[in-house]
């Protein structure tokens, strides 16, 4: 049962931080970003709210401190918009799985390319 109410918050959480990122946070260093996952802890007090960053290493790095400091304001916002006994904290971190699958991607082309260049020439 908690765990079936950490997941529907984490969903929520996802939904609203996204808007809240995208239409309330107005610091110039966050880029573009997608929110690609909301881990809640059981006891619902703890969220981690995980992040893609669209961008060269400088960009990603200004946006991970751009949300860092707009934590307490992001919390205060949930706080107003979600209906809990407990505001969880929220730590973001980096989600590099998109750069990784497209990096596997990559090398499968490769692979590719290479066996058909094999097959051409056998």
């Amino acid at each position: 049962m908690k765990r079936q109410r950490a997941r529907r918050l984490g969903e929520l959480l996802k939904k609203e931080i996204s808007d809240i990122i995208l239409r309330e946070v107005k610091d110039p260093r966050i880029g573009f970003i997608s929110v690609t996952d909301v881990e809640v802890s059981n006891d619902l007090r703890h969220a981690k709210v995980f992040v893609s960053v669209y961008g060269d290493e400088k960009e990603r790095k200004e946006t991970m401190e751009g949300l860092e400091k707009a934590t307490g304001y992001i919390r205060k916002l949930i706080g107003e918009r979600v209906k809990v006994y407990y505001t969880p904290e929220i730590l973001f971190r980096y989600d590099d799985s998109l750069e990784h699958g497209a990096r596997i991607n990559e090398l499968l082309k490769k692979v590719k390319e290479e066996e058909e260049s094999d097959r051409e020439e056998g």
